[in-house]
């Protein structure tokens, strides 16, 4: 590896071999020519399966290879094509394989107008995805507006026009100017201010209008805040941007896009005329409905007039139809009573026959009974139990150590209550208790004849 590319060669004629050639020219140009931005078109775009980019960057002139690989690939936003109008960055490079000349890219962003185009496609793309173009959004224009607010630049043919065909098709609507700047660095600002605060005055419908100009003088309009102003409004908005051919963002965000200004205008300014003629033929229709009407109810009338009985007729056939009903009435009630006593008398009889008095007599007979029964049984029972209980206890008092204590025994306890059974179990000095037959006794070890005794005489 040579530490300097830049030194000369030596005056003995060193000779250097081809990849000593290219690596030098490598290094000396990446040296040199290291973070430059170049400005051209694109052409001979090529990406493999790699994710790098490879084109030739030319202009009137000359070109130059390109190579953009995938990590800084991954960082361009727009769309490359062949074609479009670029500035990039990056470093001069000789690709030592072939000695080919090249750059070598890190950033790619689009010149001139061709960025504004591709600005405009991102953010309508952006937006799109975002719904804001939907046209469950929109919402329809009012039939007859009587306030429309005109969000637009108080100077120029744009107010004036607009005023013109008011005139001229609808005047009695009343239109109020909010000015705004259209074009230069304070137009968005005061138009996104502008929108709002024509949506807070309660109008019917709203008109944003521009005249005719360049990408860069409408592109106010392509800005993100006036587009989310726009969808903000919850007034009815007509964007009337530029002339016919003339498409902005906001356009596609309005509830309706006008061609022109004056359009805009006709879309909200019904015509009198129209209106008046319109008005004469829905009279005459009604005319005609009621006319057809008024007859069919008259040839109703006179059918249900020639279906219609006299009322008497009908009032004496209900009668003699309630007197029916009533006799029938009554011998139903006669059968349901009779009926009701023959079956009361069977129950009477049967109630006799099994009357609960026999059956309480024999009860109360055997009620006696099981009562002696019971008396005897519980006089031999506890008889029993109190020959066993006298049994169980002379057998207690056999085995009793109260017995022995009775014949003249006694049990030594020490002072956790427990029997002393062997003299080791005690040492010279220890407090007993000694249980007798009757009462208790404290009594002091003296010697157990385990250990020698070591009592003190104050004890």
């Amino acid at each position: 590896m040579i530490k300097d590319p830049f030194q000369r060669l030596n005056l003995d004629r060193e000779v250097l071999s081809v990849s000593q050639l290219n690596n030098r020219a490598r290094l000396l140009l990446e040296d040199v020519f290291a973070g430059i931005w170049v400005e051209g078109e694109i052409s001979n775009l090529a990406k493999p399966a790699s994710g790098h980019i490879y084109f030739t960057l030319k202009d009137s002139q000359a070109q130059v290879r390109c190579a953009l690989f995938r990590q800084n690939a991954a960082r361009v936003r727009q769309a490359l094509r062949d074609g479009l109008a670029v500035k990039v960055r990056g470093k001069v490079s000789l690709f030592e394989g072939r000695g080919d000349y090249q750059l070598i890219l890190d950033a790619v962003e689009p010149a001139g107008d061709g960025s504004l185009r591709l600005a405009f496609e991102a953010l309508k793309e952006k937006l799109g995805a975002e719904g804001l173009f939907a046209s469950e959004r929109k919402v329809a224009l009012p039939a007859h507006p009587k306030r429309i607010g005109i969000v637009s630049s108080p100077t120029g043919a744009v107010i004036r026009d607009i005023i013109s065909v008011f005139r001229r098709r609808a005047p009695q609507v009343e239109l109020t100017l909010v000015p705004t700047a259209v074009q230069g660095r304070e137009a968005t600002a005061q138009i996104v201010r502008a929108l709002q605060l024509a949506d807070r005055q309660g109008f019917d419908a709203l008109i944003l209008a521009r005249g005719g100009g360049s990408l860069e003088d409408l592109w106010c309009f392509n800005e993100e805040a006036v587009a989310r102003a726009v969808d903000a409004c919850v007034t009815p908005i007509v964007s009337a941007v530029g002339h016919e051919t003339d498409v902005s963002i906001a356009d596609f965000v309005a509830d309706v896009r006008a061609p022109t200004p004056s359009a805009a205008a006709e879309l909200l300014a019904p015509d009198g005329s129209e209106l008046l003629q319109r008005l004469h033929n829905l009279q005459r229709r009604l005319i005609l409905r009621m006319h057809n009407r008024l007859e069919r109810e008259r040839m109703r009338l006179e059918g249900l007039s020639k279906r219609m009985r006299h009322p008497g007729e009908r009032l004496r056939q209900h009668a003699q139809r309630l007197d029916d009903l009533e006799m029938r009435l009554t011998r139903a009630c006669q059968r349901q009573l009779n009926e009701r006593r023959e079956r009361l008398t069977r129950l009477r009889s049967r109630l006799a026959v099994q009357h609960p008095e026999r059956t309480l007599k024999l009860l109360d007979q055997r009620l006696g009974t099981l009562a002696e029964r019971l008396q005897r049984a519980m006089r031999e029972g506890l008889k029993a139990r109190q020959l066993r209980l006298q049994t169980q206890v002379q057998t207690l008092n056999a085995v009793s150590p109260l017995a022995t204590l009775g014949r003249g025994y006694s049990i030594l306890l020490d002072e956790r209550g427990r029997a002393i059974r062997k003299a080791a179990d005690t040492r010279p000095g220890q407090r007993l208790k000694a249980r007798l037959g009757e009462g208790e006794l404290d009594v002091r070890v003296e010697d157990n004849h385990v250990q020698p005794a070591t009592l003190s005489l104050l004890d």
